[in-house]
């Protein structure tokens, strides 16, 4: 018989081989063992409310029976060929149709590596090298996304701050910051700077969403300075709506990524764009000197392919995004609501889709205003809501199709004993 081991001597067998006892990603003191619907349940037999679902992929809920019928369909045709396969070209049929932006698309594994191609592409096809992004965006793990993503110590704009070790210096200087929602800020570093090839921008940043006329705006100063705008849709494609940010705020960015949704919760990412910009990709049009080299082992995996095309399939259905709406709006009415009745100052901040809680007076509309007055109020009020059986990232909220009424009630149920927690702080 298969020896049980408890949560406890997980943590200690993943502290002796992972870094910091972890995957890098999520808190290395919980270990889950398997998901099912909107729930998950820890190795210890804890049963939790999933709002962490995978950081967002997994919006249909785990193991949805149509999503796992495509998967046990496409195994036994074969789990990867790196070779073009026909599931992979639905998807990226599927994609085009969906998103405005996106004539062709570049498949590759994972949301970081769309986005460090995203910005290779608009450098190849503008031939500068200057990259506008903004304080807190976050774009995956290459050197330039790590540049301003959460920097703590404030700096005068547009100095680069590198987040990680091991970054050259060089690469903060091809690197302009800008805070978020401030169109001004933009116009003056486009003024400024005639090498800038693109300006990347989460179109909701982590939670914080665009001020009215903002990504319009972004829109047409790129036009005015000739300018690529990348929109990194990772999170938000086909989260807050079909065709994502895009559809959502009638928008179209030159070039976007997109991850999470696309591969129903298999390593799979893309990038798209116009047939004119992706024509980089092919060296027979652009030559050698031109051409941008992309290649990944798992890039178009079928097993991905599949498994995103069914997820895309069922949320193009009939009512689908207005009853993730509902969902997300209930969530965030009943922890308002309860904030409000305790006296407990706070913002609700994001889009219903995914959002999460301020404890703040203030608006939240960039990096530097989008903070807690008190992060150990934050701190206790997600433990508590551990406590009562509900998985979350300190950060944010997701919604997902698969969370019940009786889900809700539970969640008001551990919100309530979080608030009263918070209250006698």
């Amino acid at each position: 018989m298969q020896k049980l081991f408890t949560q406890s001597e997980w943590i200690a067998r993943a502290q002796t081989v992972l870094p910091a006892g972890g995957f890098g990603n999520f808190d290395p003191g919980i270990v889950i063992a398997r998901g099912e619907g909107s729930h998950v349940w820890d190795e210890d037999g804890n049963e939790y409310i999933d709002y962490l679902i995978g950081s967002g992929p997994m919006l249909l809920g785990h193991g949805h029976p149509e999503v796992m019928e495509a998967v046990l369909d496409q195994l036994p045709k074969g789990m990867t060929f790196f070779a073009n396969n026909a599931k992979g070209i639905e998807l990226a049929e599927a994609i085009v149709e969906a998103v405005p932006c996106c004539e062709q698309v570049r498949f590759v594994a994972s949301g970081g590596e769309a986005d460090m191609y995203a910005i290779r592409l608009a450098r190849a096809y503008t031939g500068r090298d200057k990259i506008l992004k903004f304080e807190g965006g976050y774009h995956g793990m290459s050197a330039e996304a790590q540049m301003s993503l959460a920097p703590e110590t404030r700096v005068n704009f547009p100095q680069a701050i590198p987040d990680s070790a091991g970054i050259p210096q060089g690469v903060a200087e091809q690197m302009l910051i800008a805070p978020y929602n401030d169109l001004a800020a933009v116009e003056a570093l486009l003024n400024e700077h005639d090498d800038i090839a693109a300006v990347i921008a989460e179109p909701l940043q982590r939670i914080i969403p665009a001020a009215p006329g903002y990504l319009q705006g972004l829109r047409d100063l790129c036009d005015k300075h000739g300018v690529l705008l990348i929109f990194d849709e990772i999170v938000t494609g086909f989260r807050l709506a079909y065709g994502g940010a895009q559809e959502r705020y009638g928008v179209t960015p030159d070039i976007c990524t997109l991850g999470k949704i696309i591969g129903g919760g298999f390593p799979l990412a893309a990038l798209g764009a116009s047939a004119d910009i992706m024509q980089h990709f092919d060296k027979s049009i652009v030559g050698g000197d031109k051409w941008l080299m992309q290649l990944g082992t798992l890039s178009g995996n079928p097993i991905a392919a599949a498994a995103g095309l069914k997820t895309m399939e069922i949320l193009k259905r009939d009512g689908s995004y207005d009853r993730l709406r509902t969902i997300g709006r209930t969530l965030q009415d009943m922890q308002s609501s309860a904030l409000d009745a305790a006296g407990i100052p706070h913002q609700v901040c994001g889009d219903e889709t995914l959002f999460d809680i301020f404890f703040t007076p203030n608006h939240c509309r960039d990096y530097r205003t989008a903070k807690h007055d008190d992060p150990a109020r934050n701190a206790t009020y997600n433990a508590t809501l551990r406590q009562h059986g509900i998985f979350k990232s300190p950060g944010k909220l997701y919604p997902s199709l698969a969370i019940s009424e009786e889900d809700l009630e539970k969640t008001k149920f551990a919100v309530e004993r979080a608030v009263v927690a918070i209250s006698q702080t």
